[in-house]
């Protein structure tokens, strides 16, 4: 994404899963809490909730490596039917925002880029684009309709 559209990672990547209580989810917090160190929890306006996990913007593979723990402990504490997507942010020199998304039931990606200060708009001129560099090293979602829109997505 750097060398051919100028897109570098922020260092901050997220896992968005439909919200879940009880003492089994507190478990599973703590144990990524454990794991993270810093993990962030947060709730959106649509009511689903995200880890965030953030490393230097060079870490992208420890960034992976991390959302991939989340997925883990999630699924392994019985909340894999509740697991949405896990993405990676990244912005250009102008401050564009993209996200590379992951749909966990699919194992495919997307990528995703709102218009900066424009509510609920999305480039979608950059996606496609986007799709084009993605296709050769990742297996990219082929069906449009399931490049879901995360609007309230942390760290975009």
């Amino acid at each position: 994404l750097q060398s051919g559209a100028g897109f570098v990672p922020t260092g901050v990547g997220s896992v968005c899963f439909a919200s879940a209580e009880g003492g089994a989810f507190d478990r599973v917090r703590e144990e990524a809490r454990g794991l993270l160190g810093e993990a962030e929890f947060t709730q959106d306006s649509y009511g689903y909730s995200w880890v965030v996990c953030r490393q230097s913007e060079q870490g992208v593979a420890g960034l992976v490596n991390d959302l991939h723990a989340v997925n883990t402990s999630l699924q392994d504490g019985g909340f894999g039917p509740q697991l949405l997507c896990s993405l990676i942010d990244f912005r250009d020199s102008e401050g564009r925002p993209l996200a590379i998304v992951y749909l966990y039931k699919r194992g495919t990606f997307y990528p995703f880029a709102p218009i900066p200060g424009q509510r609920e708009k999305r480039d979608n001129a950059l996606e496609l684009q986007m799709r084009a560099l993605l296709a050769d090293d990742l297996p990219v979602e082929e069906d449009l309709g399931r490049w879901f829109p995360l609007w309230d997505a942390p760290g975009l």
